[in-house]
């Protein structure tokens, strides 16, 4: 397992990403909007991944506004434009489920009650 950490404007957001059986699962901590929304952007950028399988552990992320689901949806698109590529939302917090509830989300990128399920679906 390899890591490397981002970190976001005044510690508002910062996004922990491991490698697990070739699957790369990123662990963003904070609040996602306008402001911090970069730092994951950066970090689910998967321009070295031949076919991109991504994991974003929602657990720590306690705030999420229209620039975060609008990051989701874009890397969603870019891992699955690649044949056996995609993109699965893990342990999402209620408060960020309801925002991304509301914007169908969960009919679009996968979403597993923990990291595990999401690593194994």
């Amino acid at each position: 397992m390899t890591g490397t950490e981002h970190a976001g404007q005044a510690g508002r957001l910062s996004v922990v990403t491991t490698a697990t059986d070739g699957i790369r699962v990123l662990a963003p901590a904070g609040e996602v909007d306008h402001h911090t929304g970069d730092t994951l952007r950066d970090a689910l950028a998967a321009r070295d991944m031949a076919r991109p399988r991504i994991v974003v552990d929602l657990r720590q992320v306690t705030f999420m506004d229209s620039s975060g689901i609008n990051i989701l949806l874009a890397a969603h698109l870019d891992a699955t434009a690649t044949d056996g590529g995609w993109l699965r939302l893990a342990d999402v917090q209620p408060t960020v489920m309801r925002t991304l509830d509301i914007v169908g989300i969960p009919h679009i990128i996968p979403c597993h009650p923990s990291l595990q399920e999401a690593l194994t679906a």
